[in-house]
């Protein structure tokens, strides 16, 4: 599909996404994303009123995608092993192309103040995924649910930023098995 036929609020979208995450959201200026998204300073402004909400946009886009790989991962399969497979959703994402480590880290590290609506958009997911691990550690019977979970969220920021500086398989590797130790069969 050319570019044409791509609303603006997507190729927005779309274009801050790629270059938010391969250059850092600050790096990237407002007159880059029109020039590159093809659109107007005006289209983008009726869009997104500020650039703070198209990030905030990015992130909840990128989290959208993220649930459905979660959930995709899970369906159908008993506790232990779910929990294993939304795992190794992270670990997965570690070996991409182009590889960056998380975007919801990276932007954390962008936007420091806790009450911005982007650290929000960070704060949701991260409170999501925590969720479902404490639901599956609950699920699989672990005496410590909330613990493990927390546990889990460390493992997967660990994931997500060794991905990039490490070996990806690697890394890929020690994750699964950190969560097969950590609840065996």
């Amino acid at each position: 599909m050319k570019s044409a036929e791509v609303h603006p609020k997507d190729r927005l979208l779309a274009t801050a996404s790629r270059l938010f995450y391969a250059e850092g959201i600050h790096a990237v200026g407002v007159e880059r994303l029109v020039s590159e998204a093809s659109v107007t300073r005006a289209t983008f402004y009726r869009h997104y009123p500020t650039k703070d909400d198209l990030v905030a946009a990015y992130l909840t886009e990128t989290s959208r995608r993220i649930r459905e790989a979660v959930d995709e991962a899970r369906a159908g399969k008993p506790p232990r092993e779910a929990l294993v497979s939304t795992l190794a959703v992270v670990g997965d994402a570690t070996c991409g192309e182009d590889f960056r480590g998380c975007q919801f880290l990276n932007a954390a590290a962008e936007y420091p103040d806790p009450e911005s609506q982007v650290r929000k958009v960070i704060d949701d997911h991260r409170q999501w995924f925590f969720s479902v691990l404490r639901a599956e550690a609950e699920e699989v019977g672990h005496p410590e649910p909330e613990h493990a979970a927390r546990v889990l969220i460390l493992l997967r920021d660990g994931a997500l930023h060794g991905g990039e500086l490490d070996d990806a398989k690697k890394v890929r590797e020690t994750l699964r098995r950190a969560v097969e130790e950590f609840f065996p069969a």
